[in-house]
């Protein structure tokens, strides 16, 4: 499970978790019984307190998305709905917004930012070939 977490963004760490894993199951990436990593594993793999990933996995499975078994792990529920384009939406805009602000504070032009998300992304599809 590979999830990017952005520091100083202004959303909360575990929000991200949260976020990024509802987004993995929404596009099918996570399919249902699906196991996610152990908390320990998961928190030493993003390099965040056991106690943050802890927080997300209660989230998602508060909401439907994720169920515990007993001595066996945390898997994907298959009960949640897939989140709709306008959620999908809200999520991205909220990251966008919190890098906009970092850049205006920084003064990092649009056009910057607009080279910085192609060379990001170019990244990622060469690591996801």
């Amino acid at each position: 499970m590979n999830i990017q977490l952005v520091q100083g963004n202004g959303i909360p760490v575990y929000l991200q978790i949260v976020n990024q894993v509802k987004y993995l199951i929404s596009s099918g990436r996570l399919q249902k019984d699906h196991e996610l990593p152990a908390i320990r594993v998961l928190a030493e793999a993003i390099l965040v307190n056991p106690n943050t990933v802890a927080k997300a996995y209660r989230e998602l499975e508060v909401a439907g998305w994720v169920i515990k078994r007993a001595g066996a792990g945390t898997f994907v529920s298959g009960e949640a709905s897939p989140l709709n384009k306008l959620s999908q939406e809200k999520i991205i805009r909220q990251s966008i917004s919190a890098v906009l602000v970092e850049a205006k504070q920084m003064n990092i032009s649009l056009p910057e930012i607009k080279d910085l998300v192609d060379e990001e992304h170019h990244k990622l599809q060469i690591n996801q070939a």
